[in-house]
């Protein structure tokens, strides 16, 4: 009789033991989908490994990294002239269906040192379309830099910042990292040059990512002028991949 008795007792306990157990598994596995943001500072502390011989090394040295938006057919030549004049590197997030119309465009940024980063196919925002819309959006961009370039890219920037849990998600299972940024422009309201070049300016900081968009008709014209003022202050232009190393971009984590 008396085991009869403890049977609901036991039950019980071993209801709520799977109860907790069921609530672990998935506070871990939402946690694992999860959006992480790291800071370039802390990809640098993570690292293992050392600077390798020649690298920068922007844990000494006042880095800061000029991203691209856009369309390779966009003034994106003219950049690249004015990044040259100053020794600078650049990461340049391109739209996949414009890639193959401008092939040598492509192949001239990543000949020149620049990084080239996914920025989806048709710039929707990630967040409000289906699961395999993201995937094919990412997928064929990336494609399309690999067939022009023979890279793959590792780095992604969700159009108009727009990311979530399920975004980065997807992300980490194509193997690619987000890039926001610490400093926009917001070049695509206004075409005033000094305004633009304000703005950079007074947000630029060390282990900075600014956001650029070359279409823009204020945008280039204040390239000169942005590419001076940080000279003079002594930064030293990187790529985002430049300004993580030795720590690497990890796929699904957000860096800004």
């Amino acid at each position: 009789m008396k085991l009869v008795k403890r049977r609901p007792r036991f039950y019980l306990l071993l209801g709520l033991a799977v109860a907790a157990v069921v609530a672990l598994v998935t506070v871990v596995i939402v946690r694992s989908f999860a959006m992480v943001t790291v800071d370039p500072a802390q990809a640098r502390k993570q690292a293992k490994d050392a600077p390798a011989a020649g690298q920068v090394d922007c844990s000494r040295e006042k880095c800061i990294a000029l991203t691209f938006d856009g369309s390779p057919g966009e003034p994106t030549g003219r950049v690249m002239d004015l990044l040259a004049q100053h020794h600078a590197r650049g990461t340049f997030f391109l739209e996949g269906r414009d890639i193959h119309s401008f092939p040598d465009v492509v192949r001239r940024i990543a000949a020149e040192g620049h990084e080239i980063g996914d920025h989806t196919w048709n710039h929707p925002r990630l967040t409000e379309i289906p699961d395999a819309e993201v995937r094919d959006e990412l997928t064929r961009t990336a494609d399309a830099i690999a067939e022009v370039t023979g890279s793959r890219p590792t780095l992604m920037r969700p159009p108009e910042g727009r990311t979530d849990d399920r975004v980065s998600k997807i992300s980490r299972e194509l193997g690619l990292a987000q890039v926001l940024w610490t400093v926009t422009a917001q070049d695509y309201a206004t075409e005033d040059t000094a305004l633009i070049t304000k703005r950079v300016l007074d947000g630029a900081d060390r282990d900075g990512i600014v956001l650029l968009h070359p279409l823009h008709k204020g945008t280039v014209p204040a390239l000169p002028g942005i590419l001076q003022a940080l000279d003079d202050q002594g930064y030293t232009f990187v790529t985002v991949g430049q300004l993580l190393a030795p720590g690497t971009a990890q796929p699904g984590t957000i860096y800004k």
